[in-house]
């Protein structure tokens, strides 16, 4: 296990005013600069940034799921895991190297400086909970920062009305939680997520939106459980006349394309409730 510290390649992380540990295995550095190397992506860099992640997420079929990958005694650190997966892991890794093909940069601390940037909010480590647990919010700072957009609106999603409180209603699943601190920051973190206006596309209506999701859309499964947002994520994929899932399935215990159709997934769960679907982007217009 290495232990580094890192403020971001790119001048606008340099001219951060703290250094960020970040912690990985040698393998994890070898994956991430062999799935950078240009000479892999030859003619590819052409494609969306949709399609750019499900080719990379293709290139990690197979790699065990694991859960609590990020979870670290003794504050919160960086962690760089590209050996095995959950779901959420699976998501944010693939669309920073997707991100980063695109844009044609090769280094691990290009890579390391856009997952701090992904993963936290604002995209700045500052503690527990500065971590973007719920996809919610994951997804709405991420648009601020101009990585990911909600488009569950736009394809004829309906608005959601639900209070958001799992995590510290449950603050013995969450160790760092003990915190006082930590604890009334996800309080706050929590509040602001129930009033603020959420889209989903309820499970009996995915039929009807299902042809306006497209090849590399992140999906995020929906729940019926008290206090939470989405329970899974993953990218839609198209097989034959329906989209499945390219995600970390802890069932299968590793990252697969799901054998059936989205709209099974949702069936063969009770409190699966529906989809939210977001896309990739190049900057906040796109």
């Amino acid at each position: 296990m290495h232990l580094c510290n890192t403020g971001g390649s790119d001048a606008e992380e340099n001219t951060r005013m703290k250094e960020v540990s970040v912690l990985y295995q040698p393998e994890d550095r070898k994956i991430c600069e062999d799935l950078l190397s240009p000479s892999r992506w030859k003619g590819s860099k052409k494609r969306s940034l949709n399609d750019l992640a499900v080719l990379v997420g293709k290139n990690f079929l197979g790699a065990p799921y694991a859960a609590n990958t990020i979870e670290m005694e003794g504050g919160e650190t960086l962690v760089v895991n590209l050996r095995q997966f959950d779901c959420f892991t699976f998501v944010e890794n693939c669309v920073v190297l997707a991100r980063l093909i695109k844009a044609g940069k090769t280094s691990f601390e290009d890579y390391t400086a856009q997952l701090e940037k992904i993963r936290y909010r604002r995209g700045e480590l500052r503690g527990y909970s500065s971590r973007l647990h719920y996809f919610s919010d994951w997804l709405y700072d991420n648009w601020e920062k101009g990585m990911v957009k909600d488009i569950t609106e736009e394809i004829g999603g309906k608005p959601v009305l639900k209070e958001i409180h799992f995590m510290t209603t449950h603050p013995g699943n969450y160790p760092a939680l003990k915190n006082e601190a930590s604890y009334r920051e996800m309080l706050d973190v929590e509040k602001r997520l129930s009033s603020s206006p959420r889209y989903g596309v309820p499970k009996a209506g995915l039929e009807q939106v299902e042809g306006r999701i497209e090849n590399g859309h992140l999906i995020g499964i929906t729940t019926d459980m008290e206090g939470l947002d989405v329970t899974h994520v993953g990218f839609a994929v198209w097989v034959k006349n329906h989209v499945h899932l390219l995600h970390a399935s802890e069932k299968k215990g590793k990252v697969v394309l799901s054998e059936s159709s989205i709209d099974f997934c949702l069936s063969e769960v009770n409190t699966r409730s529906g989809i939210v679907v977001a896309q990739v982007i190049a900057c906040r217009a796109a």
